[in-house]
């Protein structure tokens, strides 16, 4: 049976992960980082949010930069964490960066997006309270979808951008000719960005990779592929290692 050769995306450190518990299942994967990370500079108003934290009922992390950059900024201002506050996170790998701090985090068992964040009912518990205001550590653009939702329920929400998210720069064709000498015939994105920045640097030969089998990390990334033309895209139902994993075992290789 044909095995799966797959294009990773993620960041060099997350894909260095990534690559090693997929070389343990005896699946072949070549890493080119789609997404550059750039820590942002904290500016007097953010400094004050930090100042103020203890205001806030909830701290929502969206990403493992989010808490990475989120937590250095808080060990400045708080030297002991914050006992009694409620930090939530989109995904279980962000969740544990935030526990391991020593921090009182919840995140969704099942799915790594903003959905099934809203639908936790500790989440729902604790924005339910009168006066209900949040903070959301995230890049310094991204969807809106949760505080939008949130905002619909009466919660003040607040953002805290601490990086912002880019394409890193590749010679010309450089994605075509990583995937034909090395005979890829999967790509895998965990994120619309990340998908966004892979046809970016496809170019003209998207109208072709877009026949190979996409993987991504939801329903909603999986719509965006399919209007943005990918003719074979598989929901990994999840963005983490574990569910990228379970996805490449349960589907087979296309045939030509």
């Amino acid at each position: 049976m044909k095995q799966w050769r797959v294009l990773i995306t993620r960041p060099t450190a997350d894909s260095a992960v990534l690559a090693a518990l997929l070389a343990e299942q005896q699946i072949y994967s070549s890493s080119l980082p789609l997404l550059e990370i750039e820590a942002l500079l904290e500016t007097p108003a953010q400094r004050s949010q930090i100042l103020n934290l203890d205001r806030y009922c909830a701290v929502i992390v969206v990403s493992k930069p989010a808490a990475i950059l989120g937590l250095q900024r808080v060990d400045q201002y708080w030297p002991q964490p914050l006992a009694e506050q409620h930090w939530f996170s989109v995904g279980a790998g962000t969740g544990r960066i935030l526990a391991d701090y020593g921090l009182s985090v919840s995140w969704p068992e099942q799915g790594d997006d903003s959905e099934a964040l809203l639908a936790l009912p500790k989440f729902l518990e604790i924005t339910s309270i009168e006066d209900a205001r949040v903070l959301i550590m995230r890049a310094d653009v991204g969807r809106d979808f949760l505080a939008e939702q949130l905002k619909q329920r009466g919660v003040q929400v607040d953002f805290l951008p601490l990086y912002r998210r880019s394409l890193p720069v590749y010679p010309t064709d450089t994605l075509v000719t990583r995937i034909q000498q090395q005979q890829l015939n999967g790509l895998v994105v965990s994120s619309e960005q990340g998908l966004r920045h892979l046809i970016e640097l496809a170019g003209d030969a998207w109208s072709t990779l877009a026949s190979l089998a996409l993987f991504v990390p939801s329903p909603r990334v999986a719509h965006i592929a399919q209007e943005l033309g990918a003719q074979h895209v598989i929901d990994c139902r999840g963005a983490s290692n574990q569910a990228l994993l379970k996805a490449l075992t349960a589907h087979a290789v296309p045939t030509a």
